[in-house]
C-alpha cells in the first residue's frame, strides 16, 4: 500500500517573492489525489519540495515517518526510493529507445540482471499500453505516448508513491482522458499513493478521489472530492466553470475594479465564457475491466464516513447519496444474484 504524505505549515519564497504560504494537508495513504489551481501559483514548486528537490522555509512533510525538512542527506535519499516523478515532458532521454528509457533507473539504481530488467520494463510498459513500441526513439512517438513512456519509468522502482505533473500538458481530450483511466488503473494495480497536478477541469472532476486547490498564495481547500465539487467558494466555481467572471484574471489576481467592469459586462449581456452545467458531481472514473478493484474505494468510504459530520453540508449531502446508491446497487445484487 502507499504512504502517507503529511504537510504542515509549509511556506515557501523566491527571494521576496512569496509562491505559497502555511500550506497544511494530508494525502491519504493508497488515495488518488489532485491539486488544482490557475498557472504560476506553485502547483510544480509545491511537487518539487514534497521529494526535497526545493526546500520551503517552513514547515515539515512527514514520510514514513521521517520529516523531510529536518533529516540527513542519507534519511533523503532513502525516502526517495518510494517516489515515482512523471515530469510534464515525460523528460525522456531523446538517444535512447523507450525500453532503454524505462530500464534507466533499474541499471542505474540496482543490480538486477538483465533478465530481470526486461521481465520489470516489459510489464510496465504493457501497464501503460505501450508493448511493441519499445525500440522506437521519443521522437518518433506521440506526445501522449511519451507521456505513457515516462510513466512507466517512474513506475520500474516500484514506488509507493507517485506524483504526477501536469499530465495533461500537450495532449488532446482524448488522450488526456487516456492518460487519467491510466493513472487509476495503476492505482488499482499496485495501490500506490497519487498526487497529480493539473489545471484540468475534466480531470479534477473525474479522477481524484481527493481534491485542493491553490490560489493567491494560500491552500483555499483540500479533502474529498465532494467538498471542492460543491463548493461555493467564488475561485473555485470561477475555476471550475471557466469563466471570466471571478477572482482569478490574466495575472492571477484582479482588483475589486476590474472585477465590478466584468460583472457590468455581463449584466448588460456581454458572455463570461465558462461551460454552463457543471454543477453537480459526476461519477468518478473507475479502473478499466480486468483490473483489481481499486482498494483506495473501500479505505476512503471508511474514512469519509468518520469526518462526515466535519464537512459542508452540500458534501455531506453528495457523499452521503453516494453512499446510499451504493448500498441499493450492492442490495439489488444480492437480490438478482
Amino acid at each position: 500500500m502507499g504512504i502517507e504524505v503529511a504537510v504542515e505549515g509549509l511556506t515557501k519564497s523566491f527571494g521576496s517573492q512569496q509562491i505559497w504560504r502555511d500550506v497544511t494537508m494530508t494525502l491519504p495513504a493508497g488515495e488518488v489525489s489532485a491539486l488544482l489551481g490557475p498557472s504560476g501559483t506553485g502547483k510544480s514548486v509545491f511537487l518539487k519540495s514534497l521529494i526535497g528537490l526545493l526546500r520551503p522555509e517552513q514547515g515539515s512533510i512527514v514520510i514514513d515517518g521521517v520529516d523531510i525538512m529536518t533529516c540527513s542527506a542519507k534519511e533523503l535519499y532513502e525516502i526517495r526510493k518510494l517516489f515515482g516523478v512523471l515530469f510534464q515532458d515525460g523528460a525522456l532521454f531523446g538517444s535512447m529507445n523507450l525500453y532503454d528509457n524505462v530500464a534507466f533507473p533499474l541499471r542505474e539504481h540496482t543490480r538486477k540482471s538483465e533478465s530481470e530488467v526486461r521481465k520489470i520494463v516489459m510489464e510496465k510498459l504493457e501497464l501503460v499500453g505501450l508493448l511493441g513500441a519499445e525500440d522506437k526513439l521519443p521522437g518518433e512517438i506521440s506526445g501522449g505516448m511519451r507521456k505513457r513512456a515516462g510513466l512507466a519509468r517512474a513506475l520500474v522502482l516500484e514506488p509507493q508513491i507517485i506524483l504526477v505533473d501536469e499530465p495533461d500538458s500537450g495532449l488532446d481530450p482524448v488522450r488526456t482522458t487516456y492518460i487519467s483511466q491510466t493513472l487509476i488503473d495503476i492505482n488499482a494495480e499496485i495501490d500506490a499513493t497519487i498526487l497529480i497536478v493539473s489545471h484540468n477541469i475534466n480531470l479534477a472532476r473525474t479522477v481524484p478521489d481527493n481534491i485542493g486547490m491553490l490560489f493567491r498564495r494560500e491552500l483555499v481547500m483540500f479533502g474529498p472530492r465532494e467538498v471542492l465539487l460543491t463548493s461555493d467558494e467564488p475561485v473555485v466555481k470561477q475555476f471550475l466553470g471557466g469563466a471570466m467572471i471571478g477572482p482569478i484574471g490574466m495575472s492571477e489576481e484582479k482588483d475589486e475594479a476590474q472585477m465590478a467592469h466584468e460583472q457590468a459586462l455581463v449584466d448588460a449581456g456581454h458572455h463570461a465564457g465558462g461551460v454552463d452545467g457543471l454543477d453537480g458531481i459526476v461519477p468518478q472514473m473507475r479502473a478499466t475491466p480486468g483490473m483489481p478493484e481499486r482498494r483506495a474505494v473501500g479505505r476512503r468510504r471508511s474514512r469519509v464516513r468518520q469526518i462526515l459530520h466535519t464537512l459542508p453540508v452540500q458534501a455531506r449531502a453528495a457523499i452521503i447519496n453516494d453512499l446510499e446508491c451504493e448500498s441499493a446497487a450492492i442490495e439489488f445484487g444480492a437480490i438478482v444474484l
